[in-house]
């Protein structure tokens, strides 16, 4: 038996699981599409009078009834009610406030007519502070997409030789820190000893500028958490002649991801740097996720007989405590349902897509052993599940996305799940 190698307890955290899961519900909001302008999206920010949004709604309700179109307004009217009638369940909004999407939406291919009221709530994960009631033919999903983006931070710094400029980039905003000046003097013209004295000033001069813009990145870079990487830019070699030196703290020279040509070292320069270091950024994940791949698939090649893949594999080895990376696509919308027969109590696990889930909920499934019926005992997402396993033998939890080759490979071929183990363990 090969020995154990654990590198630390590292599954998903629940804010990426619960980004995760909006995800999933925002890709089915958004293939959703009405007849007539008669879907309605509601924002209630936290700490808003459930009495007051209610009375808003009833005007909402006056002014539907004005509505030429007799079906688009025995929708909305119909949404409105079912909005209003799910709101005083509510004792309170929640912390974060609340999402409620609610219209008649048809199944594909129903014929018109066929439509019901179907209503969703949502929970955002950071707190809205829009206040927002809109009936449209779709639904408006940019507030909670915007908490989708990449909420890392990137430390930016543009150089010449008569300044430097610090900042920060958090999600998509842009926190200017500082601007220093050097003080050094422009090259000496003149010839002779005197010329080559001056010189040697001037390096002097600029060698203590770096030293000064070290000691700065050390102080604004150092200890801000979630620093994913910094990037430097500046106009002709001094940005160069800065990251060659000695000059900046060994934890920040680690985390540099390039250097780029940009016109200025001021604030502006800063901003032109955002602009041509977009790939540049957009890739830092995507390194990471094509490491853990090329893993996996190097391990595969060499025979793989440490590697697993498909879910029913992947679960067996999860719970022998064998795994110590599992691999999951961020594209796989599944739940994973365990059933109960209501007569002879035999127990299934079933792997349910999430439009269906509801339909499993509602109808049940016949029991393989006596034939009776099986009801929804417990649902969760594959990847909250999976979570759970790998946290109970310390397994690492990697998501997967499809924007490399190896993410889409994972997705296409191998199931969307894949697991590295500590050890091989085979089954009869």
């Amino acid at each position: 038996m090969i020995k154990s190698i654990n590198k630390g307890n590292l599954v998903v955290t629940v804010e990426e699981l619960k980004k995760l899961k909006l995800s999933r519900v925002l890709e089915q909001l958004e293939k959703i599409k009405g007849r007539g302008t008669e879907l309605i999206s509601l924002y209630i920010p936290p700490g808003r009078s459930i009495s007051l949004v209610i009375n808003d709604l009833h005007e909402e309700y006056s002014t539907a009834s004005n509505i030429k179109d007799r079906v688009t307004r025995h929708h909305v009217l119909d949404a409105l009610v079912t909005i209003m009638q799910k709101l005083k369940l509510y004792r309170e909004i929640p912390p974060n406030g609340l999402a409620i999407f609610c219209g008649a939406i048809a199944k594909p291919n129903d014929p018109p007519g066929s439509e019901k009221i179907n209503i969703f709530e949502v929970e955002p994960i950071e707190p809205i502070s829009t206040y927002l009631y809109r009936c449209d033919d779709h639904f408006h999903l940019d507030i909670l997409k915007d908490m989708l983006r990449e909420k890392a931070v990137f430390g930016l710094i543009t150089i010449d030789r008569e300044e430097a400029t610090f900042a920060l980039l958090k999600g998509n905003k842009v926190e200017i820190l500082d601007n220093i000046t050097s003080g050094v003097p422009g090259k000496h013209r003149a010839g002779g000893q005197s010329a080559r004295r001056f010189e040697r000033i001037i390096e002097e001069m600029a060698h203590e500028f770096y030293k000064r813009v070290g000691d700065y990145a050390s102080k604004y870079f150092l200890n801000v958490p979630n620093l994913k990487g910094i990037i430097i830019g500046g106009p002709g070699p001094t940005k160069k002649e800065f990251y060659d030196g000695n000059y900046l703290h060994y934890q920040l020279k680690s985390k540099i991801l390039g250097i780029i040509d940009v016109g200025y070292a001021d604030e502006s320069g800063i901003y032109e740097l955002l602009y041509r270091c977009d790939d540049l950024l957009k890739d830092v994940a995507l390194i990471e996720e094509a490491k853990n791949m090329q893993e996996f698939l190097e391990k595969l090649a060499k025979g793989g007989d440490d590697v697993v893949y498909g879910f029913d594999d992947v679960i067996k080895h999860l719970e022998n405590g064998s795994v110590e990376k599992v691999l999951v696509s961020s594209n796989l919308d599944l739940y994973i349902v365990e059933m109960i027969c209501m007569n002879c109590g035999f127990k299934d696990l079933i792997k349910v897509e999430q439009i269906k889930l509801n339909e499993i909920e509602s109808q049940g499934n016949k029991c393989k052993i006596c034939g009776g019926t099986m009801k929804v005992s417990s649902s969760k997402y594959i990847v909250e599940y999976l979570n759970e396993l790998a946290d109970k033998t310390k397994a690492d939890v990697k998501l997967i996305s499809l924007n490399t080759g190896e993410g889409k490979e994972l997705f296409n071929s191998f199931g969307g799940i894949a697991a590295i183990l500590r050890y091989i363990h085979k089954y009869n």
